[in-house]
């Protein structure tokens, strides 16, 4: 029996060196903190905490379908924009 608590006590003692998934769970970023810094890297002016942050912490899915939401956004965007200027102009 000693060789098993033995074992145990080795298995038990190794759970504490490393990160515990939980920890970081929480400091995960939310979806403000996702959209934040889309916006905030599309016009280039994240700081550096943040970027730490979302290198650290975040997964790179939500930062990449933020991102393709956001391109296609301003994209349409731009769209309505021209042919806004156009119909005003005349020139459709």
């Amino acid at each position: 029996m000693s060789g098993d608590s033995e074992m145990f006590a080795k298995i038990s003692k190794g759970r504490g060196d490393g990160p515990r998934q939980d920890q970081d769970e929480t400091k995960r970023p939310g979806v403000l903190a996702v959209i934040q810094s889309t916006l905030a890297a599309a016009f280039g002016v994240q700081s550096q905490k943040a970027r730490e942050r979302d290198f650290k912490y975040g997964r790179p899915l939500p930062y990449i379908i933020a991102g393709t939401i956001f391109t296609v956004a301003f994209i349409l965007l731009l769209v309505l924009i021209v042919r806004l200027v156009l119909s005003s102009a005349g020139l459709d």
